[in-house]
């Protein structure tokens, strides 16, 4: 049995926070004994900052943090051994991630900047970099409305939770990554105005088109080089180098953070 067969839990739960607040928050009660106070100190609700130590908690199968509730003293936190194993191990791997993204870096003709993929398996094959325009909470409901802006100029829309949006720090200016599963996407024939009035299209050229059992498989080629996967009924007509559009929901954008 080789030794990744059984991977450390720790190590279980850093696979799954390098870039977003969790471990801040983590890091945050340790210092404040508060989870309240931890959440006031990283900007985000308590229900997000609780959501973080949970998630944490769950992915190691451990006790990260200790509660205490009530009392004369009133309640309080206190991270355990294994939080701070957890915090210490996220730390040595920052250290040699950013040493090794230099090394890389110095090793490519003009460096590498802005790294989306590095470090994300995903089975959802339309992972495109984008930039944060907006961040809207909706009024009814506990979700927010993120506008984007592709590299080629094209605006996307998500509907995240609030919580979600505090733990990733979604902001005007954040680099983020889009993703979306191809099944999610339905293609058709670009028609003018595919785009005025919904902000979950995207215009490209078909690069290519496998067909299947009614309904072809249509890769579009995007302005700035990516390609966006999705699906076209087989009486669509569609053609490799004509333009199409990719639909899809808001929902359905996942979004992810680099580092």
């Amino acid at each position: 049995m080789t030794p990744s067969a059984h991977p450390h839990p720790l190590t279980v739960a850093l696979g799954h926070a390098p870039a977003d607040k969790r471990l801040e928050v983590l890091r945050r009660v340790g210092q404040t004994g508060s989870i309240s106070q931890a959440a006031r100190d990283a900007g985000i609700s308590y229900k997000a900052a609780w959501q973080a130590i949970e998630t944490l908690s769950n992915l190691s199968g451990l006790t990260l943090v200790d509660r205490s509730v009530g009392g004369t003293g009133g309640g309080g936190a206190r991270i355990t051994p294994q939080g701070l194993q957890l915090l210490a191990l996220a730390d040595e791997l920052a250290h040699a991630r950013a040493q090794v993204l230099a090394r890389f870096g110095q090793a490519q003709p003009g460096g590498l900047t802005g790294s989306a993929g590095l470090g994300l398996r995903t089975s959802m094959r339309n992972q495109l970099p984008c930039t944060v325009v907006a961040v809207e909470v909706l009024e009814q409901g506990p979700m927010v409305s993120v506008r984007l802006n592709t590299a080629g100029g094209q605006v996307l829309m998500s509907l995240v939770t609030r919580e979600s949006a505090d733990l990733l720090g979604l902001a005007p200016g954040l680099p983020v990554l889009a993703l979306c599963k191809a099944t999610a996407v339905a293609v058709t024939p670009f028609a003018p105005g595919d785009t005025d009035a919904n902000p979950c299209v995207v215009c490209g050229v078909v690069a290519d088109i496998s067909d299947g059992a009614g309904s072809q498989e249509v890769a579009l080629s995007l302005p700035g080089g990516s390609l966006w996967i999705g699906f076209a009924a087989s009486t669509a007509g569609l053609s490799v180098g004509q333009a199409a559009s990719g639909r899809f929901a808001p929902s359905a954008v996942v979004l992810g953070l680099s580092g």
